[in-house]
């Protein structure tokens, strides 16, 4: 295996790496794309939003299922997109709320660590991925 590689075993609702074991939060997969959803990108900022989001946010949403959240989401978690890895810096106070009620969160790649939003999840600053249908949304705790 090179390097740059990452194998992952999903055992029983865990990823096994090596011998850490991280206990999946939160996971879902992107099923469409809004038709204005790059316009936040310089900002740093996507929009997840369930099946229900309101016709006036609708195009600026990534579309997700609603799933439910498998405990807390807090900061020191990570949230990965596909295969690349943020650090989670702050959460929303209403984040579970709106992600497990709704399929509805912001992501901030701002690396604030105190939240100024209460439905955001901040993360560390890093170039926005690419974010497509059947993108992989994941939120692990190690």
């Amino acid at each position: 295996m090179r390097k740059h590689e990452r194998l992952f075993l999903f055992l029983e609702g865990k990823f096994v790496w090596g011998s850490m074991e991280m206990k999946v939060i939160y996971e879902n997969q992107v099923k469409a794309l809004g038709a204005c959803v790059g316009e936040f990108k310089e900002a740093g900022l996507f929009i997840i939003f369930g099946d229900d989001a309101p016709a006036e946010l609708k195009d600026y949403c990534y579309s997700v299922s609603v799933n439910p959240i498998q405990g807390r989401i807090e900061a020191g978690q990570k949230l990965c997109i596909d295969e690349e890895e943020f650090l989670i810096t702050a959460v929303g106070s209403e984040v579970p709320v709106t992600l497990g009620g709704l399929g509805h969160c912001s992501i901030s790649l701002s690396g604030l660590t105190e939240p100024e939003l209460p439905g955001t999840i901040y993360v560390e600053k890093k170039a926005m991925p690419e974010i497509k249908a059947g993108t992989i949304l994941r939120i692990i705790a190690a």
